[in-house]
């Protein structure tokens, strides 16, 4: 049986003791429902064996799809931080927010402009990161979650961590 926890995007995650590790891909996803609109995101983290560790999903409330791929992003550096991976590899869908974390884009939003800082503070207490822009075939249970997570929010459900046994 899974077990389930909400978790806080923006508390500040405890940081992961320094050293090798094994690397955790992450796909994330995070998608509105207009724009802005019902938001959510979605995301499967695995193990270097392919393991699925962990599925992160959550109800954002009314924001744009940008804001809620970055909360995907955010979610797995937190969770990869809390649970002690130092080396994670990130595939998403969001071309902007693939080339904004790689330098390649100027954040010229002030609503993403906080989100990207974060990102960068919490990619710094890794020892290994990486992000890959995926085209969403290849992501599509990342994009599950986040669907699934819009679907709760706007039942009024509340925001769920699914860490497989």
């Amino acid at each position: 049986m899974p077990r389930t926890a909400s978790a806080n995007l923006f508390e500040d995650p405890t940081p992961s003791p320094r050293g090798g590790g094994d690397w955790v891909t992450a796909h994330c996803d995070g998608g509105a429902r207009g724009n802005p609109g019902p938001a959510g995101f979605g995301a499967v983290l695995q193990d270097a064996a392919g393991e699925v560790i962990a599925e992160l999903s959550e109800f954002l409330g009314v924001r744009s799809n940008n804001v809620a791929e970055y909360a995907g992003l955010l979610a797995c550096l937190q969770w990869a931080i809390v649970h002690h991976h130092t080396r994670v590899r990130v595939v998403s869908d969001s071309l902007l927010m693939v080339k904004q974390i790689q330098g390649k884009f100027k954040v010229k939003s002030p609503d993403l402009l906080p989100l990207w800082q974060e990102a960068r503070r919490r990619i710094a207490q890794l020892d290994g990161f990486e992000i890959e822009h995926a085209l969403r075939h290849k992501n599509k249970d990342a994009d599950r979650l986040a669907n699934q997570a819009m679907d709760r929010g706007q039942r009024g459900g509340l925001a769920v961590e699914v860490i497989p046994e």
